[in-house]
């Protein structure tokens, strides 16, 4: 296994990853929407994100096959006076193939991850997990934070 960022040429499998991550806990969400449409949009978001610099797309591979991904995006501060400011991270879009879970795979991406934030020195990493996900994430050194306010719209 080979655990590297993702560049433009492993788009076409990212973009099948993310149908499948959604149907498989929304299958509705599948009805009436076309593979052809989501490809073209999921096609300009990856291309865009991968260029940006502020997106990063960490896989494990298998034999050419991307197994698993977790997508990071970097959040920039305000500076502050009399402290440098470090970003933070936001992660999403954490999935392994059914066939490579429950082996280790996505704890070892997940640690290869929070090895590059430490050496970039980020602040923190913000995730929000599904029920199913918080015992995976608690085994890798995440716990549960009580600051942020949100609002919905």
């Amino acid at each position: 296994m080979e655990i590297r960022l993702a560049n433009q040429g492993d788009i076409d499998q990212l973009i099948k990853m993310r149908w499948d991550f959604t149907l498989e806990d929304y299958p509705e969400m599948g009805e009436g929407v076309g593979y052809s449409s989501f490809e073209k949009e999921c096609r300009g978001f990856l291309e865009s994100a991968l260029e940006s610099g502020q997106w990063f797309v960490w896989i494990a591979e298998n034999e050419g096959e991307i197994i698993s991904n977790i997508y990071v995006e970097l959040i920039h501060k305000v500076p502050r006076p009399g402290r440098f400011t470090h970003p933070f991270a936001y992660m999403t879009n954490v999935y392994t193939v059914p066939e490579y879970r429950g082996k280790g795979t996505g704890s070892k991406l997940l640690s290869r991850v929070n090895e590059w934030a430490d050496e970039m020195k980020f602040e923190f990493i913000i995730v929000w997990p599904s029920d199913t996900s918080i015992e995976f994430y608690g085994r890798n050194g995440y716990k549960q934070c009580t600051e942020p306010l949100e609002k919905h719209f």
